[in-house]
């Protein structure tokens, strides 16, 4: 029974892709659309709504590499309350509901070359710091919650907190702004 995994292990190549491989791709290219359509929408709802099934795939693709607990991250503070935070904030300053003329500055050729400049350079970047690293199959699992509380209890708490400063800063802001002046105020 050994010998007959191993010998469908090493049968699995690169044509030959996995379930998990092919539901990767499939949300990948669905949370790909979701992306653009997000940014290309003129209707600002309509963006934030995109905006959630575009962070809902990445989550998915987080389910599907194993990494339950940062999926869950993603679902709770992306899904949750960076979009719900968006959305009062929309409300809050009486934004337009329909399309908005000013959400378009006319710029977009020049848009499209910055972004794919920067896709690039960051897919460059990438590829060339991971090239030669190896995942160390013996030690923790990677996306155990265990490995993942340490690196961001231990890296990444200073910026998790300057974040929730200006997320409120921005709720206090949209409140400030949509409230109704009272007759006799500047």
């Amino acid at each position: 029974m050994i010998l007959a995994a191993q010998a469908a292990a090493e049968a699995h190549g690169f044509l030959s892709p996995t379930g998990v491989e092919i539901a990767f791709l499939l949300v990948g290219l669905v949370t790909l659309g979701a992306a653009l359509v997000t940014v290309t929408t003129r209707q600002l709802v309509h963006a934030a709504l995109w905006l959630v099934v575009a962070l809902g795939g990445l989550a998915v693709e987080y389910l599907l590499l194993t990494a339950e607990f940062i999926a869950w991250v993603q679902v709770l503070i992306y899904v949750g309350s960076v979009v719900v935070l968006l959305l009062f904030g929309l409300m809050l300053t009486k934004a337009p509901i329909g399309r908005s003329p000013d959400a378009d500055s006319g710029n977009r050729p020049a848009a499209v070359a910055v972004a794919v400049a920067a896709a690039a350079a960051l897919v460059w970047v990438v590829v060339d710091a991971f090239r030669t690293t190896w995942i160390d199959l013996d030690g923790a699992v990677q996306g155990s919650t265990k490995v993942s509380g340490e690196f961001l209890f231990r890296h990444w708490v200073l910026p998790f907190e300057a974040l929730s400063v200006l997320l409120v800063a921005a709720l206090v802001g949209a409140i400030v702004l949509s409230r109704k002046k009272k007759e006799g105020e500047r």
